[in-house]
């Protein structure tokens, strides 16, 4: 469920919105399912160490917590390692070796999915966990739900940030488009 917020103020007797934001609420019925279950996490980024800081500051900290047996990390850069994000994140080096790979196959929503895809069939999971920033979450899903189809339990996390009102234009747009080419077979 998308849910926007605004802050508003008085200026010359008209009402101007100085802050649009939106967020994705966690599908309480989709999560239900899952009690009590383990489920794979994924994640489709750009900057690896940005998002395991974004995890830990909204503790979701699915690996260490044993909430999740694998993590794939989609759309890394390839010279994007293991040890560099050891390095980087403190005490991490134990569970970025057992439990997180690191994918650099896809470049864009719709082929992190086919990526995750192939990664669930070759590990023979039956559950996947989607972590992305709130805004993303509605698109990637949607990716997600095309390309698995009902062959997996699908569950989302979104990962609450804050977008400019141009990150959620753009984001909607890319959606709705996206939504096109799929109904116009393209």
């Amino acid at each position: 469920m998308m849910v926007l917020d605004s802050i508003s103020a008085e200026r010359g007797g008209q009402t101007v919105v100085k802050r649009l934001s939106a967020r994705l609420e966690a599908d309480t019925a989709s999560l239900a399912k899952l009690k009590g279950r383990r489920v794979l996490d994924f994640a489709g980024i750009g900057d690896p160490q940005r998002f395991f800081r974004t995890l830990r500051a909204g503790r979701i900290d699915v690996v260490r917590e044993h909430k999740a047996m694998r993590l794939l990390v989609a759309g890394v850069d390839p010279s994007v390692t293991k040890t560099d994000l050891a390095r980087r994140i403190a005490g991490s080096r134990p569970w970025l070796a057992c439990c997180v790979d690191l994918g650099s196959e896809s470049v864009d929503t719709r082929s992190n999915a086919e990526e995750a895809g192939r990664w669930l069939a070759r590990h023979n999971y039956k559950s996947v966990r989607l972590i992305t920033s709130d805004w993303h979450m509605r698109r990637a899903r949607y990716e997600f739900e095309k390309v698995l189809g009902r062959k997996y339990a699908l569950t989302t996390d979104a990962v609450r940030t804050e977008p400019s009102f141009l990150t959620l234009f753009g984001e909607y747009n890319k959606y709705l488009l996206r939504r096109l080419a799929v109904w116009a077979d393209l």
